[in-house]
C-alpha cells in the first residue's frame, strides 16, 4: 500500500458495526488493510521531513484496528507487521552516544558493525548521567492489536554501586468485554481483571502520557528488547513519534547490551535463551537460580537495571 492509499484509508469514515456479525473473514481482511496502512504511514512519517498528515491519524487508525481485533473470535497466533524485531543500527549508536553524553560523531564503530562494536563503543568514553528503565505488560504481542495494561519505571545513576530509585507502576484499563473473558496474556503477566477494573485506559490517560514523555525527553530510556516498547509507545503514546523523529528520545536495548558484552551469550545453547532477562540476571546474580522473572512492569524494570549495573561493573565500564 502506498502512502496516498494509506492516508485515504486512515481518513475514510469507518463504521465498525457494519462488519460485526459477519464472521471473522471480513474483520481479518480489514485488519490487514489497517496494518498495511499503519506500516506505510509510520515509515513515511519518520523518513519524510514534511509528511502530509499528523501522526494523530496513525494513532486513530491503530485504535480503530484494536476495535476490529476485539471482535475477532478465531484463534489467531499471527502478529502484526508493525512489531519490529530490533532497533536500527542508527538507534543503537544514538543510544550509546546518549549513555556517554557525546555526539554520535564521536563514536567509531568497528568495520564489522555497530552491535558487534558495543564492547568497544562503551569504552570509548565514560558512561555517565542517569537512565530511565521502563517495562510494559500488554494484552497482545502487536502494538496495533492490543492494550497496555501495566507500565513500570524507575531511574538509575550510571555509577558504581548505584541502585534504582524513583520507582512507579501504573495499571491501565481495557474494554469491559474482557471482564468476562479475562485479561489476554494473563498466563504471562498474571494481571487479572480486578487489577485493571476501573483504571483509566492507557490511550486516555493524558497525565500518564505527559509524565512519560517528560521522563523520556530527560533521560535515555532502557528496556529489554526495546523494539517492543518502542513500537508500543509509537502507536499508543501521543507525542512519542514526534519526539523520536526529532531525536529528543533515545532508546537503549539492554538485550543488545547483553549480547554485546556478555561472552556467555555466544557459548550457551540458543534454546536456553541466554540473552533473555531472566537468564542474564541469573548469570549476574541479580536473580537467584530458583527464581523467575515476574513479568510485571516495575519488577522487571528493577531487575533489568540491576543486571545492567552488574554487567557494567563486571566489564569495567563504570
Amino acid at each position: 500500500m502506498n502512502v496516498n492509499d494509506a492516508l485515504a484509508h486512515a481518513q475514510a469514515m469507518f463504521i465498525p458495526e457494519f462488519l460485526f456479525g459477519m464472521g471473522d473473514e471480513p474483520l481479518i481482511a480489514e485488519r490487514q488493510k489497517n496494518e498495511d496502512a499503519i506500516s506505510a504511514l509510520v515509515a513515511d512519517y519518520l523518513a519524510n521531513p514534511n509528511p502530509g498528515f499528523p501522526f494523530a491519524d496513525v494513532l486513530e487508525l491503530a485504535d480503530r484496528n484494536r476495535t476490529i481485533c476485539d471482535e475477532i473470535e478465531a484463534a489467531d497466533n499471527s502478529r502484526s507487521q508493525n512489531l519490529p524485531h530490533a532497533l536500527s543500527d542508527a538507534d543503537v549508536l544514538a543510544g550509546v552516544a546518549a549513555l556517554e553524553g557525546v555526539p554520535e560523531s564521536a563514536l567509531a564503530p568497528a568495520p564489522e558493525g555497530v552491535r558487534e562494536s558495543l564492547p568497544l563503543l562503551l569504552t570509548q568514553h565514560p558512561v555517565r548521567g542517569t537512565v530511565l528503565g521502563i517495562d510494559i505488560e500488554t494484552t497482545s504481542g502487536s502494538p496495533d492489536r492490543g492494550y497496555i495494561v501495566n507500565v513500570g519505571w524507575e531511574l538509575m545513576d550510571l555509577a558504581r554501586g548505584a541502585q534504582p530509585h524513583d520507582a512507579r507502576a501504573d495499571y491501565c484499563g481495557i474494554p469491559d468485554r474482557y471482564a468476562q473473558t479475562g485479561v489476554p496474556l494473563s498466563h504471562i503477566h498474571h494481571i487479572t481483571w480486578d487489577m485493571v477494573d476501573g483504571k483509566k485506559p492507557f490511550r486516555e490517560n493524558a497525565a500518564l502520557h505527559a509524565t512519560l514523555l517528560e521522563l523520556m525527553r530527560s533521560y535515555p530510556y532502557m528496556a529489554h528488547n526495546a523494539a517492543f516498547e518502542d513500537s508500543w509507545f509509537m502507536l499508543n503514546l501521543p507525542g512519542y513519534a514526534e519526539a523520536r523523529k526529532a531525536g529528543e528520545i533515545k532508546v537503549v536495548d539492554t538485550r543488545d547490551l547483553c549480547r554485546g558484552l556478555d561472552p556467555d551469550v555466544k557459548r550457551l545453547p540458543f534454546n536456553t535463551k541466554p540473552a533473555s532477562l531472566e537468564s542474564w540476571a541469573r548469570r549476574r546474580g541479580t536473580l537467584s537460580s530458583d527464581a523467575n522473572e515476574v513479568h510485571l512492569g516495575l519488577d522487571d524494570t528493577d531487575l533489568m537495571l540491576k543486571t545492567v549495573q552488574a554487567e557494567f561493573e563486571l566489564r569495567g565500564i563504570l
